[in-house]
């Protein structure tokens, strides 16, 4: 007798696959009822300049990698992941822990290329509904990811001297 399960058989390991389809439902929920609010302001932006995709795309990078891998935003993750080890320069890695929606988010929080998703639509429906906040709010996350790169380069500097 065949499964109700669609999906199953799709992977012997355990896949959330319930909780993503939950998880992308509330994302495009989120982001269209972010673009509907700002169509209704009348503020959705006819094009954006170079810079301003430039800098948040920086923030959102920055921003990114905060949420996924600071030691200090531990906390955050903790109620959907296992610590695993530092992993440098006040880093962790972290894995995924539970099963169904509790795995599905503790998946997402510690990726930081799948939780960019969510931090570059929150800037850019920021930016529409208030482009000069969400600027200084970017510039900070920006000015923060360079700030790491140039230390970055300075250690490997000193490594080699």
């Amino acid at each position: 007798m065949p499964s109700a399960d669609p999906t199953a058989g799709h992977s012997a390991q355990h896949r959330p696959l319930a909780a993503y389809g939950a998880i992308s439902a509330a994302f495009n929920g989120l982001f269209a009822a972010g673009l509907v609010a700002a169509r209704r302001a009348d503020r959705l932006p006819e094009r954006y300049r170079a810079s301003d995709v430039a800098l948040l795309a920086g923030a959102t990078a920055k921003l990114s990698r905060l949420i996924a891998k600071d030691r200090v935003t531990s906390v955050i993750r903790a109620p959907f992941t296992t610590y695993e080890d530092d992993s440098g320069y006040g880093e962790v890695e972290e894995a995924a822990r539970g099963t169904g929606v509790r795995r599905a988010i503790g998946e997402l929080l510690i990726c930081q290329y799948c939780v960019s998703q969510w931090v570059a639509a929150g800037f850019v429906v920021s930016h529409a509904l208030a482009p000069r906040e969400t600027r200084l709010v970017a510039g900070t996350f920006a000015g923060f990811g360079l700030a790491d790169v140039m230390n970055l380069a300075y250690s490997a500097a000193q490594d080699r001297a």
